[in-house]
């Protein structure tokens, strides 16, 4: 565990925590580190909704496939970043989604009631696991709220349109890189692929921006 260390201290789980009493933490925690490769199912839906993961290397996809077999994108995390965290905090009995690797790597596993739970050595640090559980949780929800707002749009080109406009607004700057391949973002975005790959070719020949593979560039005074 030691060589995630540096990682760790990077995950807003903890937030606020020194590094020697991280190391004790871990102890108390008794997470697991499983490592995973790409297109690996690390939480199946339908698993028991018990337990938080946190990405020590590589990155890996929240998806909810339906009926269908239509799949909706709802996350990317990577290093220092949670997932089912709110499905374990919420205490439903059976993830109603997956958890995919996307790129190999490595992932701690730790069950929800070694967080909340003070342990039978009464450290001092669970009030504040707790505090900060509860941030990334309010967290996750804007970050679903935001995606509702993109996705309720009625159009391919308006949904693309509402999250690249996000995008730039958070990068600060026109030109920006997202964090999906075409796939990806077809699958954030509820829509076909073959018709995102369509929508983009159209706006770049109206010269409503510029694009290759993960970078975008917003053009001024169109759209």
């Amino acid at each position: 565990m030691e060589e995630f260390l540096e990682v760790l201290q990077s995950c807003p789980l903890f937030d606020g925590i020194a590094p020697k009493d991280l190391r004790a933490m871990l102890g108390c925690l008794n997470g697991r580190v499983t490592a995973f490769e790409r297109n690996e199912v690390i939480f199946a839906a339908d698993s028991r909704a018990e337990y938080v993961g946190i990405v020590l290397e590589g990155v890996c996809q929240v998806v909810r496939d339906d009926f269908f077999g239509n799949r909706a994108l709802l996350a990317q995390v990577g290093p220092g970043e949670l997932f089912a965290e709110a499905f374990a905090c919420a205490e439903v009995e059976r993830l109603p989604v997956s958890v995919e690797g996307v790129k190999a790597g490595k992932v701690m596993v730790v069950q929800l009631r070694r967080i909340i739970q003070s342990c039978s050595n009464a450290c001092a640090f669970h009030n504040r696991l707790v505090m900060n559980l509860l941030r990334i949780v309010a967290a996750r929800n804007l970050q679903l709220n935001r995606k509702l707002e993109i996705t309720s749009q009625r159009t391919t080109r308006e949904k693309l349109m509402a999250y690249l406009t996000l995008q730039a607004r958070q990068a600060g700057n026109s030109t920006f890189v997202i964090p999906f391949d075409r796939q990806g973002l077809a699958d954030y975005l509820c829509v076909e692929r073959s018709a995102l790959s369509a929508e983009i070719g159209k706006l770049r020949r109206e010269g409503v921006l510029e694009s290759e593979r993960s970078r975008f560039t917003l053009l001024e005074g169109r759209e």
